[in-house]
């Protein structure tokens, strides 16, 4: 089932649970994801921030993160508290933006995120993945769980910049 507990979870389960949340203390400013991966029986954490960037881009890199460290084919139910990320996917607009050379609309006004947004559909590609979206600080246990860990990255020391993250 679970072949690596390192940096890389490798898996062959048939489902998977992710819950996510980004965080940042300022907007922009210090920002942080955190993610609860929950397979079998079993769960992991995930977690990590950026000196300056936006609770939207933390929102998308937490469910990224999640999809990163599983292998391809998995079935996976993402559940994040972001209307932003679960509604693009949900409503074909992150699809339509990549269609549109990361346009919004026919005015020609650019998507927001588009490195990000296209990691993530090329992740979503390689996996069965159906999105929900949860109402955060609702008690949610996992989703306060994704909270507190990205709450906590976003507040940490020395953290790397955001290389994608444009003001």
């Amino acid at each position: 089932m679970i072949a690596d507990f390192g940096d890389h979870l490798v898996t062959t389960i048939n489902f998977v649970k992710i819950h996510t949340d980004g965080s940042s203390l300022g907007n922009p400013g210090p920002g942080g994801y955190g993610v609860l991966v929950q397979y079998s029986d079993r769960e992991t954490e995930l977690s990590g921030g950026f000196s300056r960037t936006t609770n939207n881009r933390m929102e998308i890199i937490a469910v990224i993160k999640g999809l990163e460290i599983l292998d391809q084919g998995s079935k996976v139910s993402v559940y994040s508290d972001s209307k932003y990320v679960v509604d693009a996917i949900n409503n074909g607009w992150a699809r339509r933006w990549k269609a549109n050379s990361w346009k919004r609309n026919k005015k020609g006004e650019p998507a927001l995120n588009p490195d990000l947004w296209n990691q993530l559909l090329q992740l979503i590609d390689q996996h069965k993945v159906d999105f929900h979206w949860v109402r955060g600080h609702s008690g949610n246990i996992e989703n306060e769980r994704a909270d507190k860990l990205a709450v906590t990255a976003a507040a940490g020391n020395n953290l790397p910049p955001d290389v994608g993250y444009q003001t």
